[in-house]
């Protein structure tokens, strides 16, 4: 078994996606270690692989060749102990707020009583007292987006996957939710892998970012986010002396990925 401190591994990674045009590489020999509680984000151009990473990690489909491990062990399959949050909130229309926010404990079989408080608590806790009766079409985006990521934590697992899950957001409203997941997450200690197409985001939210190049997707640099921005909060992150220098780092490093020209 891996330490306690290599909790999400992937081991010379990748993947090949075959249709009727034939067969694409999508990803390759990505090798990475994210240690239990550390928060990484991959950046890289269009195509460069980020959400195939994503759905491996989460055993949404097994690498054509290489190891995904989580705690020592391959993953096989979707697992509760990693969670998922996209772009899009997903939330059914016909179910309560609370009944949403409890879908993965019914999946999983652990919807009891106790579990459902604990779900009206983490509602609360995400800045939506009171709002378990109510339907999606009575929230706003941001507020929905607060439901899935209470979705996701109901179930307690171990990995938070976040696929884009501010990126239709208003800005004031992203800003709102990247300190309500920063502070969330750090203060359960949870391992997180974000996909941004977003560099200040990913700046302010990771102790580390990971770049990648297409075609195929390949890691190429690694940033390790100085002590200063990680310990604050996103928000605050953006206003320390420091932290136009990363970005800058992150751009370049963006732009020489992507041969050069396009945009971040």
């Amino acid at each position: 078994m891996a330490g306690e401190d290599n909790r999400l591994e992937l081991k010379d990674v990748s993947h090949v996606y075959v249709n009727e045009k034939g067969a694409s590489l999508a990803v390759e020999k990505l090798n990475l270690t994210v240690r239990r509680g550390e928060f990484v984000s991959l950046v890289g151009p269009s195509g460069c692989g980020k959400t195939t990473i994503l759905s491996m990690l989460a055993g949404l489909f097994p690498p054509s060749g290489g190891q995904v491990l989580l705690a020592g062990a391959p993953v096989l399959g979707p697992s509760r102990l990693v969670g998922y949050m996209l772009q899009q909130d997903f939330l059914f229309p016909w179910r309560t707020i609370r009944d949403n926010a409890a879908i993965g404990l019914e999946i999983t079989g652990g919807k009891t009583a106790a579990a459902l408080k604990e779900v009206d608590r983490l509602l609360t806790e995400l800045g939506l007292p009171g709002s378990g009766s109510k339907y999606p079409h009575e929230l706003s985006g941001g507020m929905r987006q607060r439901v899935a990521l209470a979705r996701m934590l109901a179930t307690n697992p171990e990995v938070m996957l976040l696929d884009e899950p501010f990126s239709a957001l208003d800005l004031h409203i992203k800003l709102q939710l990247e300190d309500l997941v920063d502070e969330t997450l750090k203060r359960l200690g949870k391992t997180a892998v974000l996909v941004t197409h977003d560099l200040a985001e990913a700046v302010a939210m990771s102790d580390r970012v990971i770049v990648l190049a297409a075609n195929p997707g390949r890691i190429v640099k690694e940033l390790v986010v100085p002590d200063a921005i990680r310990q604050a909060t996103p928000m605050e992150a953006r206003k320390l002396p420091g932290f136009q220098d990363v970005f800058d780092q992150l751009w370049a490093e963006l732009n020489r990925a992507e041969g050069g020209g396009g945009h971040a």
